[in-house]
């Protein structure tokens, strides 16, 4: 069994060597005009990108802002595909957290809105979304509902969790870009945390820790 394997690595190899010979050959061996076609595709690409960019920029994508109330929502769920909605409470700490975090994100990642809503003052919009404990982060991929955030459970379970942490988690969903390795959590080498820390299930006994809206 180890040897097949081995002879299946080897073969990749070999087929990926061939691959990249025959790209070197044929980037070898153009001409004037082949180089002058690359070039205008390539400056082609880089004006549809920019102006990609600015077409988000002009439907509030690079800021991280908030929602007055159900309406506005849908009227940014018609506009971007990509969504990462904050349901949040003034009174509870770990929703500043997130608002910090996000601030940040939200200016990386272009192709998704970034927002928050209060979830106390929209009550239609946090039912039908089944937003039940705050935080929440609501995380919408080509206009569906395709994933959430949950507290701070799947963020290491404590709260000064990276930035890199939550844009990796969040990622997940497919609702922003990424390009490391979603396999593996950015804050996994992180020493382990004493066992009093505060998480999301124990040890913190303030009224202002998440709230779950079935309680």
């Amino acid at each position: 069994m180890e040897h097949l394997i081995q002879n299946q690595v080897i073969s990749a190899a070999m087929q990926l060597e061939k691959q990249l010979d025959s790209e070197l050959d044929r980037l070898e061996n153009l001409n004037a005009d082949d180089l002058e076609k690359l070039r205008d595709q390539r400056i082609q690409q880089l004006k549809k990108q920019a102006q990609q960019r600015q077409e988000w920029k002009n439907i509030g994508h690079g800021e991280y802002t908030e929602l007055a109330d159900e309406k506005e929502f849908f009227a940014i769920s018609k506009k971007s595909a990509n969504i990462v909605c904050h349901f949040y409470r003034d009174s509870t700490p770990r929703c500043r957290i997130v608002d910090m975090h996000l601030k940040v994100l939200a200016t990386k990642h272009l192709e998704a809105r970034f927002c928050k809503v209060n979830a106390e003052r929209c009550p239609f919009l946090t039912e039908r979304l089944r937003i039940k404990v705050i935080p929440s982060i609501a995380l919408i991929k080509d206009s569906k509902t395709k994933d959430y955030i949950v507290g701070f459970t799947d963020l290491g379970n404590c709260d000064d969790f990276s930035t890199e942490m939550l844009e990796w988690r969040i990622a997940q969903s497919g609702a922003i870009e990424y390009n490391g390795d979603l396999l593996t959590p950015p804050d996994s080498k992180k020493q382990k945390k004493p066992a009093n820390l505060k998480t999301i299930r124990g040890g913190y006994d303030s009224d202002d820790s998440d709230i779950d809206f079935d309680d």
